[in-house]
């Protein structure tokens, strides 16, 4: 599935508040009366609509799509990226919100409720309580429902991460004169405790005897994430629908979904959980990637030193990524969230947000990216309604006759799959304009009422 306050150089002036479920955007109307009101860093909203749309996108169109959908086990395709930019995006705004929250108590509370917020809507939203859009029913037999999933990943590390940013920040001269270099040294502790996941995370599968009896493997059917995740979740508790069943070894539709081989080995059958809980734990050095480049927006006040900053690092984290992978050293890998996978996508979420950054709020070309910036500030509400499918199943929940004679089917079978006459092209178009524009629209509506969904 599971993120402003304008740059910090600009004036105050008088905006909308709109924060985020899926970030921890600020409130302004938390402010304390001595901090002024700031606008919204615009390129936030806009990446955050573009992460929303990208999962709409790869969701609904990347069963078609192989190559837009997730990859079955190494490698990082399109719907890969989705997660750690979220991750990304939350670290960004958490430097942004906390220092606006004076008291270290008042902050550890916001953070803490709004934590279990996420843990809450993730559980109802992903533990298997909704059957739409296609099922209309819903319910969940407690002994099957699944624990992790996105939102709760996006809350553990937004939950440790704050906490680090609450508990340093006494640590940190504020009249300190910060550089390319100092901002580094002037948050070390969440460097340090990057260095602590990393040195838990980097051999995955290189500690544990798993079932199959061998150690340091990281193939589907032996690996310590896997391992962790039956043991302490519980086989009926994690995901029954992998993505490495596309794999070739499993079923002959390869990339495709389909039925699975005569002769596919047994753990082409078993489940497994893709936001499980070690690698949950290496999804945190993602949100610490996104924490430090908010710091950088916090502390250097000049465009082009941001920029400079932020491309040099995101390059490097992409040029590193690509080695490890390349090299052999450690495969891409999005199920066991693999230190390459961690170095690439981050890279690109750097180079992706600066390229944002100089169109929209440099270059202030803001209108090219209304639709998004608009999904950006309702996120959690398009993420419920239509990257969860909670609307297209109330839709579907009306019918004429027969459960398929409802309006989505229409639109999808009418004026995209019977127009363009393919099936793939078909679907692509509808989740493009049918999905996301709509929800776009959507959005703009609620902005301009004034409407949005914050914890």
């Amino acid at each position: 599935m599971f993120w402003t306050s304008k740059m910090s150089e600009i004036k105050a002036e008088t905006t909308h508040h709109h924060p985020l479920i899926i970030s921890d955007e600020p409130d302004p109307s938390e402010q304390q009366n001595t901090h002024p009101k700031t606008k919204r860093v615009a390129s936030l909203d806009v990446f955050r609509g573009l992460t929303v749309a990208l999962m709409i996108l790869v969701d609904d169109a990347g069963g078609e799509w192989p190559m837009i959908g997730h990859a079955p086990w190494n490698g990082c395709n399109l719907a890969d990226f989705v997660m750690p930019f979220f991750l990304f995006i939350v670290g960004m705004a958490i430097p942004l919100a906390l220092k606006r929250i004076p008291s270290r108590v008042e902050a550890v509370k916001k953070v803490i409720v709004r934590t279990l917020k996420l843990l809450f809507w993730g559980i109802l939203l992903q533990g298997g309580f909704s059957h739409a859009p296609d099922e209309l029913t819903y319910g969940v037999d407690i002994r099957m429902i699944r624990w992790c999933g996105i939102l709760q990943r996006i809350a553990l590390a937004y939950f440790l991460v704050s906490l680090v940013e609450i508990f340093t920040k006494d640590l940190q001269v504020k009249d300190r004169s910060v550089n390319q270099i100092s901002i580094f040294k002037l948050y070390c502790w969440h460097w340090l405790m990057a260095a602590c996941i990393l040195i838990e995370s980097v051999d995955y599968g290189m500690v544990f005897n798993v079932t199959c009896g061998v150690r340091g493997k990281l193939n589907p059917p032996c690996n310590a994430v896997g391992y962790i995740d039956r043991k302490v979740l519980g086989i009926n508790h994690m995901y029954h629908h992998p993505a490495w069943r596309r794999s070739k070894g499993c079923t002959e539709d390869s990339p495709y979904e389909g039925p699975l081989r005569k002769d596919a080995p047994s753990w082409c059958h078993a489940s497994f959980e893709p936001e499980g809980i070690l690698s949950s734990l290496s999804s945190v050095l993602s949100t610490i990637i996104g924490v430090h480049f908010g710091h950088v927006l916090v502390h250097l006040k000049d465009h082009l030193g941001r920029l400079k900053h932020w491309v040099l690092m995101g390059l490097a984290l992409l040029i590193f990524g690509l080695i490890l992978h390349f090299t052999h050293a450690i495969p891409l890998n999005k199920q066991l969230y693999t230190l390459s996978y961690v170095c690439l996508t981050a890279g690109a979420a750097a180079l992706v947000f600066s390229a944002v950054y100089a169109l929209v709020d440099i270059w202030n070309l803001k209108f090219m990216f209304l639709l998004l910036e608009w999904i950006g500030m309702n996120a959690m509400f398009v993420y419920v309604m239509a990257a969860e499918d909670i609307f297209a199943g109330f839709i579907n929940g009306w019918y004429y006759g027969d459960p398929h004679n409802t309006l989505v089917y229409w639109i999808k079978k009418h004026m995209f799959l019977g127009v363009w006459k393919s099936r793939r092209v078909g679907i692509l178009l509808y989740v493009i304009f049918g999905e996301i524009l709509f929800w776009g629209i959507v959005s703009g509506i609620l902005h301009w009422l004034g409407i949005y969904w914050k914890l």
